[in-house]
């Protein structure tokens, strides 16, 4: 699972038709200060990465504390997180132009570890927004900071290689 991960003052997400329209059927969400994600799924990946990513985003120590440290957690600042599904995060440019991408997880896997995500994010008490699965989606964000990050569930979780001695 890959997650960016950008410290947000507010962000909005709409979805919208090939014309550019906002989609009828969607309610714009939006959150205030927080975190937007963009989120991307492997076919590997299940509740080991779930619960893992869902320690990490809640315990990250990314908000200011009153020194101005970034010492507080999205649970210590009562921020909210905006989750977005984004496959595109698998891309691979290695031949060619055009990106490939399958190194993304076929859809239906990667819509359930996604709203598997989303739930256990909420369970923790941060209020959690979506946008749509696979939808043509516009968001509108204020970066705070700015602040962005990369958690990469298949780099993070495995051990540490050793440290070369001289």
């Amino acid at each position: 699972m890959r997650i960016v991960i950008q410290r947000v003052s507010r962000a909005r997400v709409d979805v919208v038709d090939e014309q550019g329209q906002q989609d009828p059927d969607f309610k714009p969400q939006s959150i205030g200060m927080g975190l937007l994600l963009l989120v991307a799924v492997q076919n590997g990946d299940g509740a080991d990465q779930v619960d893992y990513a869902v320690r990490k985003l809640t315990r990250m120590r990314i908000f200011a504390d009153k020194e101005n440290r970034m010492n507080r957690s999205i649970l210590d600042c009562g921020g909210s997180i905006l989750s977005i599904s984004q496959f595109t995060l698998y891309a691979d440019l290695r031949r060619g132009n055009r990106p490939s991408f399958m190194a993304a997880g076929e859809p239906q896997h990667a819509q359930s570890v996604w709203h598997d995500l989303n739930r256990a994010l909420a369970a923790t008490g941060v209020p959690v927004a979506v946008g749509r699965f696979g939808a043509h989606m516009r968001l509108d964000l204020v970066n705070d900071g700015p602040v962005t990050i990369l958690l990469d569930t298949d780099r993070l979780m495995k051990p540490a290689a050793p440290s070369a001695t001289i």
